[in-house]
């Protein structure tokens, strides 16, 4: 009890935030409370940090790359293309900006595609006068799509960093069996997604007072190092992964790299346009804190008993056969996810299934399971992940509030049917794949 009262009091101050008291230095005194009171021990400090470190530093550094190329222009340029590629028709559009998304998703991470695609896609909606119900079907689907594409690869999402170093999943092991699964998602999101807003999009629009893509684009040198760079970083974490290198080695060497460029360190009075020093300041350093503090709370849940309860369900699960074993861990994995945020219940579900005793097969099935589970079940509820609740917060600031209420009415509507199709698609994908893996 004294653990879970810990953890309670202490997602309460990160989702409060109470005068702008961050969310690490509350998972951090969470934390030392439970340190203090025998929850955790000084030696549990260096087992999670183990797990959490390269996600970690692979997810600050991605949303530096992030920042760099936003400031650059890179992804208004993007946007603008596709507003033009939608050649006027608006239920041409709606799929084109879930594409969009769902791409910057896999490359950014699920965080980089909501809180920086958001402002970009609200803009551009403004300048071809879509109505309100209009503007409010792109701006959730924005929102949900960089969730639920969050799948393919594994810088795509944090929980996909942890859980594939928790079990040493190799990162093209890993593409091989989200990839085929994500296409899934993003198929099921668009035709919920339509089926919910469908209406409201207009069947026509004006290109009028669309900008041309160029005048987006505020560093050149920049926007043409970017492709290139990402290229190679997808060609690098390929090739590392079998030599054990860790991706945020990979990822942070592509940031310095981007740094370096935006900044112009080879030359003094360069009069470059991008400020690295902001990207740098911007960065969710926070996040650190909160990896360790959150994790090694929820570490301590697990010693209390959680992890051996998730276990025996877990067990009991798999005696339902492979396929109920999937479908249950992942809405498991959502439902504890959207109540007690993904990041801890990404923890939860790796330690309940690695004690678990279960077959082979089955464990690659839950853990995989696991991932979607935590992927997109926070979309459920506000507080299921940061991202979203960021992501709330930036629409506030743009004009555009979306209560809890209003909030999980179209989560629950969204959200389940994306999460059963895709795990249903798990279920069956890896059982071929698993002979070539």
């Amino acid at each position: 009890m004294l653990a879970l009262a810990i953890f309670v009091a202490t997602l309460v101050l990160v989702i409060w935030q109470p005068k702008g008291l961050g969310i690490g230095w509350s998972a951090l005194g969470g934390a030392l409370v439970a340190l203090f009171v025998g929850v955790v021990h000084l030696s549990d400090i260096a087992v999670v940090w183990d797990i959490v470190w390269d996600a970690t530093f692979t997810f600050v550094a991605l949303i530096i790359i992030s920042l760099i190329l936003d400031e650059a222009g890179f992804f208004a340029w993007a946007a603008l293309h596709v507003a033009r590629w939608g050649n006027g028709r608006g239920h041409l559009l709606f799929p084109l900006v879930v594409i969009l998304g769902a791409v910057i998703a896999a490359f950014f991470a699920n965080d980089g595609a909501a809180l920086l695609l958001t402002p970009i896609v609200i803009a551009i909606l403004l300048r071809l006068n879509f109505e309100p119900p209009a503007a409010l079907a792109f701006i959730i689907a924005t929102g949900f799509i960089a969730d639920t594409a969050s799948l393919p690869l594994v810088i795509s999402n944090l929980v996909n960093i942890v859980s594939a170093n928790y079990f040493d999943i190799g990162f093209d092991r890993y593409a091989a069996v989200m990839v085929p699964v994500n296409l899934v998602s993003i198929v099921a999101t668009l035709m919920v997604l339509w089926i919910a807003f469908g209406r409201r999009i207009p069947k026509h629009y004006s290109l009028e007072n669309l900008d041309l893509p160029r005048s987006a684009v505020k560093d050149l040198l920049v926007f043409r190092a970017a492709f290139p760079l990402l290229g190679t970083l997808l060609i690098a974490y390929f090739v590392t992964a079998p030599l054990g290198i860790p991706i945020a080695f990979v990822t942070g060497a592509g940031a310095i790299l981007l740094m370096a460029i935006a900044g112009r360190w080879w030359q003094a009075g360069s009069g470059a346009t991008v400020s690295v020093t902001g990207a740098l300041r911007d960065a969710p350093w926070q996040i650190v804190l909160f990896s360790i503090g959150m994790y090694l709370i929820v570490y301590g849940l697990g010693n209390a008993g959680l992890t051996h309860y998730g276990a025996l369900v877990l067990e009991w699960l798999a005696q339902q056969g492979d396929f109920i074993a999937t479908i249950g861990t992942g809405f498991l994995s959502a439902i504890v996810a959207s109540i007690m945020n993904n990041m801890p219940s990404t923890l939860v579900g790796a330690l309940a299934i690695d004690q678990a005793n279960v077959p082979a097969v089955t464990q690659e099935l839950m853990i995989y399971a696991n991932v979607i589970g935590n992927d997109l079940g926070p979309k459920f509820t506000p507080i299921g992940s940061l991202a979203t609740l960021l992501w709330l917060h930036v629409l506030a600031g743009k004009g555009y509030k979306i209560g809890w209420g209003q909030y999980m009415k179209i989560g629950l509507l969204i959200t389940p049917p994306v999460l059963l199709a895709t795990l249903v698609a798990l279920a069956f994908w890896l059982p071929v794949l698993l002979p070539s893996v």
